[in-house]
C-alpha cells in the first residue's frame, strides 16, 4: 500500500504487467534505450517538448531526478527487456492526470501503444480514483486518436493548452 504522502504524487508508482509488457518508472540506466527509441523525427516532431535530435543528455533530463512528484515517465518493455514505448504521467492541479505516450518505430502498429496506455490507465485509476484522466492529441493524428478511443478516451472538442491539440477524457465503460 502507498503511504499518504506518495498517494498524492507520482513517486513510487508500482510496476504494471500487461499481456506483453511491463510498465515501470524509467531509471537512469534506461537513458540509452530512451535515447534510441525517442531520437526519431516522427516522435520528436509530434511531441512538442522533445528536442530534435534527441540526445543521451536529453534522455537523462527526461528521466529526471530519483524523486518524482508531478511528472513521471514509464517505460513499456517486452519480456526481453526491450523498450517499445514510453508513457508520460503528469499531475494537472488537484483534479486531473494527463497521459502522453510515444511508441518506437519498429513497435508501431502492433498494439503496444494501446496496451501500454491501458496499463497506465489501470494504474492511475487505482492510485488516483477521484481524478479525471486526460490526454491531448492533434485531431489529424489518426493513429493516436484511434489509440485513445480504443482504450476509452473521448474527444471533448475542447482546445488543449498546447497549440493544435484537443482534450480527450477517459470514460470508463
Amino acid at each position: 500500500m502507498f503511504n499518504l504522502a506518495s498517494r498524492y504524487n507520482l513517486a513510487k508508482l508500482p510496476s504494471v504487467e500487461t499481456a506483453r509488457l511491463r510498465l515501470t518508472r524509467l531509471e537512469p540506466g534506461d537513458a540509452e534505450a530512451v535515447r534510441a527509441l525517442t531520437d526519431d523525427p516522427a516522435i520528436t516532431g509530434a511531441v512538442n517538448f522533445l528536442p530534435d535530435p534527441f540526445t543521451l543528455q536529453d534522455a537523462r533530463r527526461l528521466i529526471g531526478p530519483a524523486k518524482v512528484t508531478n511528472d513521471c515517465f514509464l517505460g513499456a518493455k517486452r519480456a526481453d527487456a526491450s523498450l517499445v514505448a514510453i508513457v508520460g504521467l503528469h499531475l494537472r492541479g488537484e483534479k486531473a492526470v494527463e497521459i502522453g505516450y510515444w511508441v518506437g518505430g519498429a513497435a508501431r502498429g502492433q498494439g503496444y501503444g494501446s496496451e501500454a496506455v491501458a496499463g497506465a490507465v489501470e494504474l492511475l485509476r487505482k492510485r488516483f480514483p477521484h481524478r479525471f484522466l486526460i490526454a491531448e492529441c492533434r485531431p489529424e493524428n489518426t493513429a493516436s486518436v484511434g489509440l485513445l478511443r480504443k482504450v476509452g478516451f473521448r474527444d471533448t472538442g475542447d482546445e488543449g493548452h498546447r497549440p493544435g491539440r484537443r482534450i480527450f477524457t477517459f470514460e470508463p465503460g
